[in-house]
């Protein structure tokens, strides 16, 4: 036995005792148990492995864990070498009195600083990563519609099997807002609750570009693969940010391969499908084909009022069945400008303390979203008016000046200048033959009613929704 190693033997056993602490006894007995201490000269600690397999291993899934044990106890600028019996099938090369001398072949790590897990969770001696993902992502919140069920029974099918399935990657695609974040992370959340002991981590690939950026900066690119290499289901958001970065590709390719052929789950999300994606290398681009690609598309009809309803429920509140159908029908937008303009609606409806209507929508939500409204003309105001009030078209047209007549010009003048954009003589032409002074008085009267009198303006409303439907 070196001199050194019976004098460095008990720090050896203080180390060997830490690592016991963060590992099974399965992986303790296996891969750590065997190891042996050969000498340790102040910089160079020399451990013995009985091939090179156990060199492999401990590289690709221990060093975040035995290197800052070892800097602390043996120093912060000790390096690590692994000697290797020259004939690994006699048994005698492995006596503990071998003399270092019969030993040929050392396979020394790269001296590179400890690069800091960025997902640990402090305080737990195993090594656990925070799997960075949000609570309120989960699939029972994933409205289910045309647009996206595959992607959502692949993404169950996945978390039933992660790994195991032929959906490996699950590369997931479509615009913004239509919900790849929510189902990438909630495929994420359900592997999490039926498989407690797997490792999961969602990052986006602009985060994962700044890691790689400050690793190579502080010469800490294999310590960076190794982390990642460790995690059993890998989420990457917006892939597509990979585009002209042919170092980050090289490192991704890498933790891809191992992770694939250890039979981890990859699950990738983009806002174009893999053969459209530009400036990323074909052996990658041949990878994210491997599995699945599964489109998102805008949400139709039937989804839009199940996501509106799933809203309202969140929110708490109570809209109507008339604005949800507005809603849906006319807001030709993603799910996130949905979301938008519900939270905008209850809000201003909250602070205005006004009724929640097709009408106040209407109102409010032109500012926030792009609303599809059809052309409104003064013949469709007219003819709706004439019919809510039964005034006969005839009657309106006419010289007669009745109080129900009169009023039903007035209204017509009134929503004529509200939901068209015809100027204020075209409005008094086409009724009664008016000028813009007298559409003026009128659209105040109008306004002036509705403010006192409660029913008056739910007549009034009830126009303008006929008007809209």
């Amino acid at each position: 036995m070196l001199p050194n190693s019976q004098k460095y033997s008990a720090v050896w056993q203080d180390c060997l005792a830490r690592v016991r602490e963060n590992t099974s006894e399965d992986e303790f007995s296996r891969w750590f148990a065997p190891i042996v201490l050969l000498d340790f000269d102040g910089t160079t600690l020399k451990l013995r492995v009985p091939n090179e397999s156990y060199v492999s291993h401990i590289e690709k899934n221990y060093i975040p864990l035995l290197r800052p044990l070892i800097q602390n106890m043996f120093g912060a600028q000790t390096r690590l070498r692994y000697a290797v019996p020259k004939a690994e099938s006699s048994p005698a090369a492995l006596g503990h009195d071998a003399d270092i001398t019969a030993i040929t072949n050392f396979k020394e790590q790269t001296n590179t600083a400890n690069i800091k897990n960025p997902f640990v969770i402090p305080g737990i001696k195993r090594i656990v990563i925070d799997s960075q993902l949000n609570p309120a992502y989960t699939i029972e919140s994933f409205i289910e519609g045309d647009c996206n069920r595959l992607v959502r029974s692949t993404g169950i099918s996945v978390a039933l099997q992660p790994g195991n399935t032929p959906f490996n990657p699950l590369y997931i695609f479509g615009g913004s807002g239509l919900g790849k974040t929510h189902v990438a992370q909630a495929v994420g959340q359900e592997v999490k609750r039926r498989f407690p002991s797997l490792q999961v981590l969602y990052v986006s690939m602009h985060k994962f570009q700044a890691q790689y950026t400050t690793a190579v900066l502080n010469k800490e690119v294999n310590d960076f693969i190794h982390f990642y290499q460790m995690v059993d289901v890998l989420i990457i958001d917006d892939i597509q940010e990979l585009s002209g970065k042919p170092a980050t590709q090289n490192a991704f390719f890498n933790i891809f391969n191992h992770l694939q052929l250890a039979g981890k789950q990859l699950i990738l999300t983009s806002d174009k499908p893999p053969v459209e994606l530009r400036d990323i290398e074909a052996r990658l681009l041949t990878r994210f084909k491997w599995g699945l690609s599964a489109e998102l598309t805008v949400p139709d009809y039937e989804t839009k009022v199940k996501i509106i309803r799933s809203k309202t429920q969140k929110l708490n509140v109570d809209i109507p069945q008339e604005v949800v159908m507005f809603l849906a029908e006319n807001i030709r937008a993603n799910i996130r400008e949905i979301e938008g303009a519900l939270a905008s609606l209850v809000a201003n409806a909250q602070f205005l303390g006004r009724k929640v209507t097709v009408s106040l929508a209407r109102e409010i939500l032109k500012v926030y979203v792009a609303v599809h409204r059809k052309e409104i003309s003064i013949d469709t105001i007219k003819d709706v008016v004439c019919q809510m009030l039964g005034v006969s078209a005839e009657s309106f047209d006419s010289s007669r000046r009745t109080r129900e007549i009169a009023q039903a010009r007035q209204i017509a003048m009134y929503l004529s200048k509200k939901h068209t954009k015809a100027p204020l003589t075209a409005i008094g032409s086409a009724i009664g033959g008016k000028n813009h002074a007298t559409v003026l008085h009128s659209c105040k009267q109008v306004a002036n009613l509705m403010d006192t009198d409660r029913g008056f303006r739910f007549q009034i409303e009830e126009i303008e929704k006929k008007i809209a439907g």
